[in-house]
């Protein structure tokens, strides 16, 4: 079945909205910069919340549900009374909801932060991906701390790669509240502004058989297949990006591409924090399959059926809850250092020919939107407004 979404994991983030904000990142720049230098009575009158960050990961914690229904996990906000002896500069502004001024920071060299905003019991560091697959996504507070955390490794990262300015080499420091950076050299100033980097990701379909060309890289969990995908180059289209990854890799030729949704991914390589991944149908104009062993393990063509099984056959909902009682073992210092591998594996108990990604990724809407596609009863149907 396809999965109700109202938008794609790490979209919809509620700090990122159009409404008035009540002050401009700047004035609350200034506004922590008091709050860290005033007596404690001062911070407890502000409503600023701030959420910490080692290595990559943001913190975290559970909540027992019922017993027929698994854990829900929030990310761990600290107050801004933890960081008293801390510079302004190190934090990142996120946005506002509700009066409420949201803040980033990385705590990675600095054990006694790490200490002493880790919130104790209940409080853990977490994989951003575990919890983007332990993430309910018919729960609207857990998808969108989902996109808050996202927002925030993303900026944290950039500021990790850009230390040092490209143009002329010297430090770079924050600027407008950490959402900036500016060269130290007196004679070279730069400004230096976070940039997202655009994936196209593409299901090929061929029209006149009824079937999607699926791929398998090689750090992909055994029989898992899912869309071709690769990196936009400068001078062209994202059109033309679609065609010359899908021949590059795969030797199929591309004629008509049409947009499908956009989704931001931020949890690639550190290297590159700040991945924009846009979603597209490309129709095949050639069928022979010619496999680059040096980007994929394997591409084949599937029938809409035989997708369509692959789908119904991946237990996403069960994937979900095993990742959320995961979390919660960790929260409470059960599981700290299991891996979490197994969390990406949907399959059921007996083993499929193939399973899709799951809802947190576009490849798996790219995919059920076709085998979908003229289906006027899906047990469940996405729901992007740009659809």
């Amino acid at each position: 079945m396809a999965i109700l979404l109202q938008a794609h994991a790490f979209a919809g983030n509620p700090t990122r909205s159009n409404r008035p904000q009540s002050m401009s990142p700047s004035s609350a720049h200034e506004s922590l910069k008091s709050l860290l230098a005033g007596p404690p009575s001062d911070v407890s009158n502000l409503n600023f919340k701030v959420l910490v960050f080692k290595n990559g990961k943001p913190l975290a914690t559970s909540l027992d549900q019922s017993s027929d229904s698994p854990p829900k996990w929030r990310l761990g906000w600290s107050p801004p009374s933890n960081f008293k002896d801390l510079s302004a500069d190190s934090f990142v502004y996120l946005g506002e909801e509700s009066e409420t001024v949201y803040w980033a920071i990385d705590a990675s060299n600095d054990e006694d932060k790490v200490s002493k905003c880790a919130g104790g019991d209940g409080f853990c560091f977490v994989e951003l991906r575990t919890l983007m697959v332990a993430t309910d996504w018919a729960d609207a507070g857990s998808m969108g701390e989902l996109a808050i955390a996202g927002h925030a490794r993303g900026l944290l990262e950039w500021h990790n790669t850009t230390r040092f300015c490209g143009y002329c080499g010297s430090s770079t420091i924050p600027i407008d509240a950490g959402r900036r950076k500016q060269c130290t050299k007196e004679t070279c100033k730069k400004r230096v502004y976070p940039r997202v980097d655009p994936v196209v990701i593409m299901l090929v379909i061929d029209r006149e058989n009824d079937r999607a060309l699926l791929s398998r890289q090689f750090r992909f969990v055994p029989r898992m297949w899912s869309c071709l995908a690769g990196f936009v180059e400068p001078g062209e289209s994202l059109e033309e990006a679609v065609r010359r990854e899908t021949w590059e890799e795969t030797g199929i030729e591309v004629g008509e591409v049409v947009y499908h949704s956009s989704q931001p991914w931020p949890v690639g390589p550190s290297s590159m924090p700040c991945q924009l991944m846009v979603g597209f149908h490309a129709y095949a104009k050639s069928f022979d399959v010619h496999v680059d062993k040096n980007e994929l393990e394997d591409a084949q063509w599937h029938s809409r059926e035989d997708v369509k099984k692959a789908l119904n056959f991946a237990e996403y909902e069960k994937a979900q809850r095993t990742a959320a009682i995961k979390v919660n073992q960790m929260c409470k210092g059960v599981e700290r250092t299991k891996s979490f591998s197994s969390d990406f594996n949907v399959e059921s108990g007996e083993l499929a020919p193939m399973f899709i990604p799951g809802p947190f990724a576009i490849a798996h809407h790219l995919i059920s939107s076709w085998v979908y596609q003229g289906d006027d009863k899906p047990e469940k149907h996405q729901n992007f407004s740009n659809l």
